[in-house]
């Protein structure tokens, strides 16, 4: 009965980390985009250069 429930406990931590990182895949495309579309639409300074878009 124990490797059972082994065998079920190890099914189930790989089915949600399979689904987690799924999730953090779809995150990381998003973050990509908005960063990509942050230097199309970045302003332009008071001196005539570009900007940048973000404050770090």
């Amino acid at each position: 009965m124990v490797p059972l429930l082994l065998v079920l406990l190890l099914a189930l931590i790989l089915f949600g980390a399979g689904f987690a990182l799924k999730v953090l895949w779809w995150a990381a495309v998003i973050v990509l985009v908005v960063w990509l579309l942050g230097f199309v639409a970045r302003g332009t300074t008071s001196a005539g250069g570009r900007g940048r878009w973000y404050r770090w």
